[in-house]
């Protein structure tokens, strides 16, 4: 009966993982490269830090697109009204001409027959009627013009992703903001809870969650001509494994999720199988945590296994304050007994199969 279950006990038996003791075994005291600690006060103040979304002090100071000011791309409509006979641009019996679509050139400049080439991006069409007057007044006596926008295409943004009408808007006065822009797109086609708003500028961007844009005015920026708006599904995760009520891949969402939350998401211990000393955390720490962590200077980024006892005293309130972070695996170990009765079901199951085979043989 020994030999039997010493050789079952040899034997690879189905499991959730690995044991706490293989875990161990990869400890970086034992040559392995992972980092075993268990958690503290002083490990919680450490790690608790969750990457934030947040625009740039660049994009929170910008200020608003004008909404009378002449891009690069915009079409203009010029009218000019001379005080002679026979102008320079009129022709004889009239005393206007009308210049129409005149598209601002990339440099942000049109030309005007005999006021040359004028730079019009930057200004008003106000402050463009005077600088085309000015020139003209050189050739024809007390020159008349007038300018007026007759498409915008400079100053707009495309807005894609999971909003309800994907294209390209023109930058407008009740638009001129993040979130009116975004409203004018119909809104987000997701839940509001797990969006994430992305805002690409030039070489630049910038993200926040959706919330924080509507639960703070800081974040709704003034938007500028060439912005991306991209919202999408956010996607970070953990993933919960071993002894546990499910194995899965957890979104995050937009909230803060602690240790004991996050086994609470997949049904909790597994009263069967779990060990409650051997719930671990794993996950690669960035220098500066990993550092402060261990007390020491380290280079690059490193394999943490944090383990948390729930039977201890304060187990549980260490579990609660210890922060789950996109990319983490929460895995629970089974507890020791779980695979000595694993091997004595296998050792008496095997026994009766012997019985049955000696009872059909007699």
């Amino acid at each position: 009966m020994m030999a039997a279950m010493t050789l079952l006990a040899a034997c690879n038996l189905p499991r959730s993982g690995p044991s706490k003791d293989e875990i161990y075994s990869g400890a970086v005291e034992r040559g392995g490269n992972a980092n075993i600690i268990y958690v503290n006060d002083h490990v919680n103040r450490a790690t608790n830090f969750t990457p934030t979304y947040g625009f740039s002090s660049s994009f929170r100071n910008a200020g608003q697109v004008g909404a009378d000011e002449i891009r690069p791309g915009d079409v203009l409509g010029l009218s000019i009204w001379e005080n002679v006979d026979d102008g320079l641009l009129t022709s004889l019996g009239t005393s206007s001409t009308s210049l129409q679509e005149i598209q601002v050139d990339s440099g942000g400049y049109i030309f005007v027959p005999y006021a040359g080439r004028i730079r019009a991006a930057g200004n008003s069409p106000e402050q463009l009627r005077q600088l085309i007057t000015q020139r003209l007044s050189a050739q024809t006596p007390d020159p008349q013009v007038t300018v007026t926008r007759v498409a915008g295409n400079g100053a707009t943004v495309s807005v894609m992703g999971k909003v309800m009408a994907q294209g390209v808007y023109p930058i407008e006065r009740p638009t001129r903001s993040l979130s009116a822009m975004l409203a004018g797109a119909g809104g987000v086609s997701i839940e509001p809870e797990v969006a994430v708003v992305t805002v690409k500028r030039g070489t630049t961007q910038g993200k926040v969650w959706l919330t924080d844009l509507y639960g703070s005015r800081a974040n709704d920026i003034a938007l500028r001509p060439g912005d991306i708006i991209l919202v999408e599904e956010d996607q970070r995760n953990f993933t919960a494994l071993g002894a546990l009520g499910g194995q899965t891949r957890v979104p995050l969402g937009n909230e803060m999720i602690s240790a004991v939350e996050a086994i609470a998401m997949v049904g909790g211990l597994n009263t069967l199988l779990a060990d409650p000393t051997g719930v671990f955390i794993l996950r690669d720490e960035p220098e500066s945590v990993a550092s402060k962590v261990l007390g020491k200077p380290v280079n690059g980024t490193q394999r943490m296994a944090y383990v948390l006892d729930l039977t201890r005293p304060n187990g549980l309130f260490l579990a609660r304050d210890f922060l789950i972070r996109d990319g983490d695996m929460v895995y629970v170990t089974e507890a020791p007994f779980v695979q000595w009765n694993k091997r004595l079901e296998a050792f008496t199951g095997s026994l009766d199969s012997v019985d049955s085979v000696t009872t059909l043989g007699e």
